[in-house]
């Protein structure tokens, strides 16, 4: 190959080439335009032919190879593997039972699984040289116990960035650094119920079920709220006065609303009223497509009755185990001596080279290009679905976040058979019913994080096979 492909064309301004190669060759050995057996360049030529350094060509190569879809040895030409792949939608013969067609096809391996990021693009580089540098210059007093709600670098960083992005208020003392969301939804569970000495707290419904796990671990008794557009109604609640209440106001977990300013100010009042303990899960709030977000909910609150939880989790990758939660300076004594009690804590080389990875920008800069791909691939999955499927599915959602919901118009569908028919190519999808506590309604909640052309192509398929 002495001329780049006409294929393939690169984004000089879009950053990450290495990426870029790698999805456009990945893409066309899937649906077979690079059948099995051809013969790729050199990476040299191939570096060549598109103007960039052999090591991009070089990176590019190894990520295609160490998952299977080209093969080389010593001495030995590249070559595309022997795959499975996906056909056009054309070519299949709809007659054929769903079972059937799906035999000969290779598995997703949870493509569209809800809430999951794609770590493709981790910058493996950068990261690696955070954390090179700080295994070696970490002092000793910061590697004792001294530490137990995580290194002050850290927590000014991570202030620093939800203040800006999130208009987060507080001080470093109340930000508390744990492995998970979940590690801090239980200690702040556990934290207020025995601190009120009430048993209720109030839960969106629909809902995240590991939310609802631990609450229950915790003692509460679980009184669901209805969710609707606007997200969470608190004048809809019943039962007694809770001792706390769990919401995602940024993007409602799982139908993606976003919390009105209304119902803000409604749920922070009811709070007030009930001296209860709001935890705000703004778990991918990082993520907006086409508009500002709208403030986290701390950011309103002069009463402090927001607990503010965030993770890196969704944002880089779910390996790092670094999440955090901001809480009042009320609790800040008991949430700390809770994390010290439970040994709840990071890696304090985790901890310092990410608070670095923060000031130097790259958090930054990683998040306006996972912005730009993830709003690609959502709105790629919405029209699919409004397009195709519109007269069988309502689309809701779709402003943010890594997951979008769509709800069957006919309310008898059995989307938890729906769902698991689908899975059987590995999909990941989730049916919308089991988010539920009480009445729920049938739909199926997508992750789009990894929604490339030909991954949405290959699914609206099999929905077409499914629907029709």
């Amino acid at each position: 190959m002495t001329s780049a492909p006409t294929w393939l064309s690169l984004d000089r301004n879009g950053g990450d080439l290495t990426g870029q190669i790698y999805r456009s060759l990945r893409d066309r050995i899937l649906l077979g335009q690079l059948p099995a057996g051809h013969k790729l360049p050199s990476t040299r030529a191939f570096a060549a032919s598109l103007g960039v350094a052999r090591s991009t060509a070089v990176e590019a190569y190894d990520r295609l190879r160490s998952e299977g879809y080209i093969e080389a040895s010593a001495g030995a030409a590249t070559r595309v593997a022997a795959l499975e792949r996906m056909r056009p939608e054309h070519q299949r013969d709809e007659r054929a039972p769903v079972e059937e067609k799906r035999s000969d096809r290779p598995s997703y391996r949870g493509l569209f699984r809800p809430g999951v990021p794609d770590v493709s693009d981790f910058p493996h580089a950068a990261w690696s040289r955070h954390l090179a540098a700080r295994s070696r210059s970490l002092r000793t007093h910061q590697l004792g116990y001294e530490n137990p709600t995580g290194i002050r670098e850290l927590r000014e960083a991570i202030l620093e960035h939800i203040s800006a992005t999130r208009s987060v208020v507080a001080e470093p003392e109340q930000i508390m650094i744990m492995p998970s969301t979940r590690a801090a939804i239980d200690m702040l569970a556990r934290s207020m119920l025995r601190r009120s000495g009430r048993k209720t707290a109030w839960m969106e419904d629909p809902g995240y079920p590991a939310a609802r796990l631990l609450l229950g671990d915790a003692g509460a008794d679980i009184v669901p709220v209805p969710c609707d557009e606007q997200g969470i109604d608190v004048s809809k609640a019943e039962g007694p006065q809770p001792a706390l209440i769990y919401v995602t106001p940024s993007h409602q977990y799982p139908t993606g609303a976003t919390l009105s300013l209304p119902r803000r100010l409604a749920l922070l009042e009811a709070a007030g009223r009930h001296e209860s303990l709001i935890v705000e899960d703004d778990y991918d709030s990082d993520f907006q497509y086409g508009s500002r977000p709208i403030a986290a909910l701390q950011g309103i609150d002069r009463a402090e009755a927001v607990a503010y939880v965030g993770t890196f989790s969704k944002v880089l990758a779910p390996g790092l185990r670094v999440a955090y939660a901001v809480v009042p300076r009320w609790l800040v004594s008991e949430a700390s001596e809770a994390l010290h009690r439970r040994g709840v804590a990071v890696s304090t080389h985790i901890q310092a080279a990410l608070a670095d990875f923060i000031n130097e920008g790259r958090l930054r800069a990683y998040l306006r290009r996972m912005n730009q791909q993830y709003a690609e691939r959502m709105a790629r999955t919405v029209e699919m679905l409004e397009s195709h499927f519109g007269g069988k599915l309502t689309v809701s959602g779709g402003n943010g976040g890594l997951q979008l919901a769509a709800w069957f118009r006919d309310g008898t569908v059995d989307d938890r058979a729906f769902v698991a028919k689908m899975n059987t190519s590995g999909y990941g999808l989730m049916p919308m019913s089991g988010f539920f506590i009480g009445t729920s309604a049938p739909g199926i909640l997508f992750g789009i994080s990894q929604a490339e052309a030909a991954a949405v192509q290959r699914l609206a398929a099999d929905l077409k096979l499914m629907l029709d």
